[in-house]
């Protein structure tokens, strides 16, 4: 005799249902993934169903094994939320300190490119510096040579006075001892009467033709001396507008020499600046590697854990597994349990139709035996009517919660497909940022080289620019005196051009001359 299935079946299945649902931590309005493409549920058996005796389900056994599994299945789901909890923490971390270690960096890239403009900046001051000076040198090497020129010119000037001025003296002697020789012919004919000789006429107008002659000669030298005299005045004054630009020329490069003492001290301070900010540089760098070695061992505690929680994960997921494929046994025994039921409401209507025949045949025999016995037989059908409801009820609701199970399994094996991927890629990441970080030292190695070769440059410009400052004193001392000297130019004009020392002027030249070729490098 078949019984009547308990309605607590229905409850164990909805607790069953929602305890996999939480399990799993899915909802129900997930995606549905067939059970043929797991790996370890059984394929569905087609054709016929069996003709064994229908199996009816006891309201006590039905109770009992779904309300097991609601309580493992709310269990497992609690397990279940707590490790995922933990891995979504672990991965946001994981995450943060890769985003962490990017902007660090990006901002040890960001450093270096400036660096690298500081120093390009340092670099082409350096090389501005270094052209200037040598242009001021060679501008030294034209002045001292336009200077050796002039004092040469100057020397010329004053030999070529001073013979000027001997040849005039000359010929002023000579021209003042005419005059008694063209007074000699008014007196020749008493000296004459008085020597023993007497010269001839013809004798004496041809020393007189010869006098004015050389009288002649003595007037176109001293015009011409007095010429020569002219032009080396001017020549003097030349020299002298000269000497007064070279002055200007020179305190104009005293000046540029002073700007660029400034440039250097600000170079300098800038470069002893850079080098502060180098070393605090160093010690962050210092300090970051060591916050990056400490997030490297964490990270490497956290990828360990991580594989220790995916191997759980791979165990728990083939549990689940093997509970799908209980679940689809399950469902199969329903599935034949249904068939079995429908067979037997069909078997139940057709004896349903018999018994009403035999009713309507029987029913003028024995009305009341009639009436009773057909109310007995209605009662029997809706009974069973009933019992058939409720089967199909409970197989619905063991089908839905099939499909929410495969979709939950579904959506816990794509999960851990992409936690799976995204430590690859955190793996790779990780690895990427250690090489970067590689390059990065290399490229502080290379600027701390570079800056040590700058400071050697820029210790060979200060020991070039202190000889060439020297030698600026030497020539602005030397200038100095030259410019005190006009003051006492007549002076020295008179001692120059004085007959008695000719051979002054030349050796303090040659004095100056050598003076000026010693302090030239």
């Amino acid at each position: 005799m078949n019984h009547t299935p308990s309605p607590h079946l229905s409850e164990g299945g909805k607790s069953a249902g929602g305890g996999l649902l939480c399990s799993l931590g899915l909802g129900p309005d997930r995606g549905i993934r067939s059970p043929d493409s797991l790996t370890h549920t059984p394929s569905p058996t087609g054709g016929t169903p069996s003709s064994s005796p229908p199996l009816l389900l006891s309201p006590g056994l039905g109770g009992l094994g779904l309300g097991s599994l609601g309580a493992m299945g709310d269990g497992a789901g609690a397990d279940w939320e707590s490790r995922e909890e933990l891995r979504l923490r672990e991965l946001e971390e994981a995450r943060a300190r890769a985003a962490q270690m990017e902007k660090t960096m990006r901002w040890w890239s960001d450093c270096t490119a400036n660096w690298r403009e500081k120093w390009s900046k340092v670099r082409a001051e350096r090389n501005r510096a270094r052209d200037e000076v040598r242009q001021l040198r060679q501008r030294l090497d034209t002045l001292t040579k336009e200077l050796t020129s002039v004092r040469r010119e100057r020397q010329e000037l004053a030999t070529e006075n001073e013979t000027l001025r001997q040849q005039t003296l000359r010929l002023g002697g000579d021209h003042t001892a005419p005059p008694p020789s063209t007074a000699s012919p008014s007196y020749s004919p008493a000296h004459h009467s008085r020597s023993s000789s007497g010269l001839s006429r013809q004798e004496r107008s041809r020393q007189l033709w010869e006098d004015m002659s050389t009288a002649e000669e003595d007037s176109s030298k001293l015009n011409a001396l007095q010429l020569r005299l002219d032009e080396s005045q001017k020549v003097l004054l030349k020299e002298r507008e000269d000497k007064l630009a070279l002055s200007k020329i020179i305190e104009r490069l005293e000046a540029e020499l002073s700007q660029w003492k400034l440039k250097y001290e600000e170079l300098s301070k800038s470069k002893q600046e850079a080098l502060k900010q180098l070393n605090l540089l160093k010690e962050m760098h210092q300090d970051e590697l060591g916050r990056m070695s400490e997030d490297l061992e964490d990270e490497l505690g956290a990828r360990t854990s991580m594989d220790k929680k995916l191997a759980e994960l791979r165990a728990e997921m083939e549990r689940l597994q093997v509970e799908n494929a209980a679940e689809w046994g399950r469902r199969e025994r329903l599935e034949t349990e249904k068939l079995t039921l429908e067979r037997d409401n069909k078997k139940l209507r057709a004896q349903a139709e018999d018994l009403e025949e035999q009713l309507a045949k029987k029913r003028r025999q024995a009305t009341s035996a009639l009436d009773t016995d057909l109310k007995v037989i209605q009662s029997e059908l809706f009974e069973r009517n009933k019992e058939l409801a409720d089967l199909r009820h409970i197989h619905a609701k063991l089908k839905k919660q099939f499909q929410e199970k495969t979709a939950e399994l579904a959506h816990a094996n794509r999960r851990v497909e992409s936690h799976e991927a995204e430590v690859k890629k955190l793996r790779l990441r990780v690895e990427e940022l250690k090489k970067e970080l590689g390059q990065a030292e290399d490229e502080l190695d290379e600027s701390h080289n570079q800056s040590r070769k700058l400071q050697r440059s820029l210790d060979e410009q200060v020991e070039q620019t202190e000889n060439l400052q020297v030698q600026l004193e030497h020539l602005q001392s030397r200038l100095r005196r030259q410019q005190q000297s006009p003051g006492l130019f007549g002076k020295m004009r008179s001692t120059r051009f004085s007959p008695e020392n000719p051979d002054g002027p030349t050796s303090d030249m040659d004095e100056e001359e050598e003076e000026l070729q010693l302090q030239i490098p």
